[in-house]
């Protein structure tokens, strides 16, 4: 995928190291020493322990770091190749590989989504893309790296933790920049889902379905975000951004994530009553069935067979 040199999309939150996120630990700032040389409340401070906080702190003003703005703000301040997202206090890394691809990534999906939908006489709301590590919280509550790649309508934002690319690649034998950019694509599939009013009536109508019932109805929601996330392929097929072996990427990690491959691989037999997402020739087939037609209307996984 020859994604390097193209527009890179502003919407988008690197959580990873961020203390909210679980990368540094709980809590900001700094924990100084707490020994006889501080004194609690009621007392004041030791020469010796003066001494020691002043050395400290010009120890750390010689590596650029402001110990007092820290205190203030409770958690480190910005440093050199750091920009300060103004949503919620996030850090996020300058132009790094990852965070790089994933802005590319993100803004095709943009530039996919916005013409689409300008050509219906519709205005597209663009998600913001959340990096993080470990763990972090969203508008639909605490996710971890066990939750994978997900969409939150509540607050409209996809979040992803980025080891889960290494892990579809060693796990799942699922690698290449495509395959990767095919779950992000699927993610925003399903915030196109929200905005189109699917996702609300789906959420809407679990309440009065049986479990088996719901996870019928989810492997239509999922497989329609597939469909969709082929539409976008289609679109970078057609700028002439998609190298040789790319579609095959994709197709491949459809395969290697249906609910029946990682049924097998995880407890050696499939339970089709439990399937949330589709089965592997499914996801292979919706998003095949997006990416040959680039049109919505291809993607009507409601009706009929699945």
């Amino acid at each position: 995928m020859e994604w390097r040199g193209r527009r890179q999309s502003d919407n988008i939150e690197d959580r990873r190291g961020n203390p909210r996120s679980g990368g540094f630990g709980r809590g900001g700032g700094f924990n100084f020493p707490s020994g006889g040389g501080v004194r609690r409340a009621g007392g004041g401070l030791s020469i010796g322990t003066i001494i020691f906080l002043v050395v400290i702190y010009f120890i750390f003003k010689l590596m650029g770091v402001d110990l007092l703005q820290v205190l203030e703000t409770g958690g480190m301040s910005s440093g050199p190749g750091y920009e300060q997202s103004q949503s919620e206090g996030t850090r996020m890394p300058a132009n790094d590989e990852m965070t790089a691809f994933m802005r590319t990534v993100l803004a095709e999906t943009e530039d996919t989504w916005n013409g689409i939908f300008q050509a219906q006489g519709q205005n597209y709301e663009e998600p913001r893309l959340v990096l993080f590590s470990g763990q972090t919280q969203s508008g639909c509550g605490f996710a971890s790296a066990a939750t994978g790649p997900f969409y939150c309508p509540g607050d409209h934002k996809v979040y992803l933790d980025t080891d889960f690319f290494q892990e579809l690649s060693d796990r799942f034998g699922a690698s290449g920049d495509f395959a990767e950019a095919y779950v992000v694509a699927h993610e925003v599939g399903h915030h196109v889902q929200n905005l189109l009013g699917i996702l609300p009536k789906f959420n809407e109508a679990r309440r009065r379905m049986s479990e088996e019932q719901a996870n019928e109805m989810s492997v239509r929601v999922e497989l329609q975000a597939d469909c969709f996330a082929g539409i976008w392929g289609k679109y970078t097929q057609q700028k002439g951004i998609l190298e040789a072996g790319d579609l095959e990427e994709a197709l491949n990690a459809a395969q290697q994530i249906g609910d029946d491959t990682m049924q097998k691989r995880s407890q050696g037999y499939v339970v089709p009553e439990s399937f949330n997402h589709g089965t592997s020739q499914q996801r292979v087939r919706w998003f095949k069935r997006g990416f040959d037609s680039g049109q919505l209307s291809a993607c009507d996984t409601f009706s009929g067979p699945v």
